[in-house]
């Protein structure tokens, strides 16, 4: 059960929480033609910060464009709104969801007539995974073809193929899945990018099948700024067996070691130094303590 806070962004207007409604025929229900971001804001000595704001309004503001929805606001004005939000309902540290759907009005797959409608949404929300290294699964299902969608844009019915995979783990007595791509090769977990680690290089696969995700971007700066060579590149489930190391990044998991991959170890089935070193740096970051990356945090004033 999410924690419910006092108040919801909706459409210019702050709602109560049990008050934010939509109609039964709203479009996006029907035909997962939402768009949406996942955001997270951390208590720092200055008070609670967002992490990224920018690049995630930027994104939404994407993949709005990729399901060809035409947005009532401006970035501006839905960041501004982010930050009210958190300053009315007093919340320190947590989760945002902005969304974005087509509403009530039409029926039919062609939203074309559809009024567009904006959420915000925030509450305190802690670790999306687990601490322990990570149980992994190879996914009965694929990571979506890139041509049957925007495979970069966070598109609500996109979610539906992470969904399978991530029950079916779940299911299995795992905590997570990886999904492999169309032709066979490493693609990403079902809300996560993942890392791999040989020597003191990191791999992760290239664009074009996945969701280049915000932490993803993160931990690659990091890892430079630390003077590791950051390869992007196809990636097999060989390379993953003889890892050194493994992890999956993301806005909810944050960074998080993966332990064994189809109950077989990866390097010593626990969180290694380099997985451990991108984590701390990466907590420490987000949590406002190291001067360098403190742009990537928008601070919510009083």
């Amino acid at each position: 059960m999410v924690d419910a806070t006092e108040w919801i962004w909706m459409d210019g207007k702050f709602v109560k929480w049990a008050d934010a409604k939509i109609h039964i025929l709203t479009h996006t229900l029907h035909y997962g033609t939402g768009v949406f971001e996942g955001i997270r804001f951390y208590k720092t000595s200055k008070g609670p910060a967002v992490f990224r704001l920018k690049e995630h309004i930027a994104r939404l503001f994407y993949s709005a464009s990729a399901v060809q929805m035409s947005m009532p606001f401006t970035e501006k004005q839905i960041s501004d709104a982010v930050c009210e939000l958190l300053r009315k309902n007093k919340v320190t540290c947590g989760y945002i969801r902005p969304i974005a759907y087509f509403g009530y009005g039409v029926m039919g797959l062609n939203p074309k007539d559809s009024v567009v409608n904006c959420s915000i949404i925030c509450w305190p929300w802690g670790a999306y995974l687990s601490s322990e290294p990570l149980r992994v699964r190879l996914s009965p299902y694929m990571r979506m073809h890139p041509k049957t969608t925007v495979p970069d844009a966070k598109i609500c019915g996109n979610y539906v193929n992470s969904t399978f995979a991530s029950v079916e783990a779940k299911n299995k007595g795992y905590h997570e899945a990886l999904l492999l791509d169309h032709k066979g090769n490493i693609a990403e977990g079902p809300g996560e990018n993942i890392f791999l680690v040989k020597g003191n290089k990191l791999y992760t696969p290239t664009k074009g099948n996945i969701l280049p995700g915000i932490t993803r971007d993160s931990i690659i700066t990091i890892a430079k700024d630390e003077g590791m060579d950051v390869v992007e590149k196809t990636l097999t489930i060989k390379d993953l067996e003889h890892a050194d190391e493994a992890f999956f990044t993301g806005t909810a998991a944050e960074v998080v070691g993966i332990g064994t991959f189809e109950d077989k170890p990866i390097g010593n089935g626990s969180f290694g130094p380099i997985t451990t070193k991108l984590r701390t740096i990466y907590l420490d970051a987000v949590n406002g303590r190291i001067k360098k990356y403190e742009p990537w945090l928008t601070h919510i004033k009083k």
